[in-house]
């Protein structure tokens, strides 16, 4: 059993009185109530925190929101290059990518290239729909966002491993002349694709392409039974029995609500956990130890 660790960097310090009158926190929440500077302190700490993940031997997933306190990773690829040049040891997951918004799925090939080469072989990539409001941010149509979900996997996929020189790709959603990343990835023939879906379609489908499929659950208080229900154990099986296997590539996510809105401010350098290292003591320069 692997385990991985999943740290969102929510904003947790907005009054509850503006909570209350927001129309939306994951949409239209005005940026005015994030402090940059207790924002850059939470940084620094979801960071530290993935660092002492990679001292303990805890996988790392990194994902990204838009547009509201339940996540201050906008960005994805950003955390995952600095994740692939600050760890050392823990394998990485980008969990992941909005592809139905992204513009250009070579491009996000060419970030994830380079993140693999970086982290020597330790990245593992990861798909995700998106929804309403990653749809609004990203000035996306959701029409026909199922179509181009997988056309975006399925060129990310030939961008990644073809190894022949320039090709070209005429599809129904994306048109590229000339697709010839450099660096390729360090792992052969692309890192291992991971996607996170909650409808047996999806799955069964993710089954017959060999991706890992993460089947994420989304409540209140966790469940005291530690087996996932029923539909999730359906879509986990026919994901099986598409792929051909007995064992299902299902890695349950659950998430839970963040600290309370009206908790503390943070110090001015907060730390939630013991720094492993900091500016003080930097880490080698230089190839990791073997």
């Amino acid at each position: 059993m692997q385990a991985w660790y999943l740290n969102e960097n929510p904003y947790p310090f907005v009054p509850p009185h503006v909570l209350d009158a927001a129309e939306s926190v994951r949409g239209s929440l005005p940026n005015r109530y994030c402090d940059p500077k207790i924002a850059a302190d939470l940084f620094q700490e979801a960071l530290d925190e993935y660092l002492l993940c990679d001292d303990v031997g805890i996988n790392v997933v990194s994902n990204e929101h838009h547009a509201g306190i339940n996540c201050l990773f906008g960005a994805s690829p950003l955390i995952l290059g600095i994740l692939a040049r600050q760890t050392r040891n823990v394998r990485i997951l980008s969990l992941g990518t909005l592809i139905t918004v992204r513009t250009d799925p070579v491009r996000v090939a060419e970030e994830y290239a380079t993140a693999d080469v970086i982290s020597r072989g330790r990245l593992e990539i990861g798909f995700v729909k998106s929804g309403g409001t990653e749809m609004a941010s990203g000035n996306a149509n959701p029409i026909g966002i199922v179509d181009r979900f997988w056309e975006a996997i399925d060129l990310i996929r030939k961008a990644l491993s073809h190894r022949d020189g320039p090709f070209s790709w005429e599809g129904k959603h994306f048109t590229h002349r000339h697709v010839n990343i450099w660096p390729g990835p360090w792992q052969q023939p692309h890192p291992p694709l991971w996607a996170a879906t909650g409808d047996p379609t999806t799955s069964a489908e993710l089954g017959r392409r060999g991706i890992v499929n993460v089947m994420v659950f989304r409540t209140a208080e966790a469940p005291r039974s530690s087996t996932p229900p029923t539909p999730t154990r359906k879509a986990c099986g026919w994901a099986a029995s598409c792929c051909g296997s007995s064992t299902p590539r299902c890695a349950p996510r659950r998430s839970t609500p963040s600290s309370s809105p009206g908790r503390s401010r943070p110090s001015s350098r907060p730390r939630s956990i013991p720094r492993s290292r900091g500016p003080g003591c930097p880490r080698p320069r230089g190839r990791p130890p073997a």
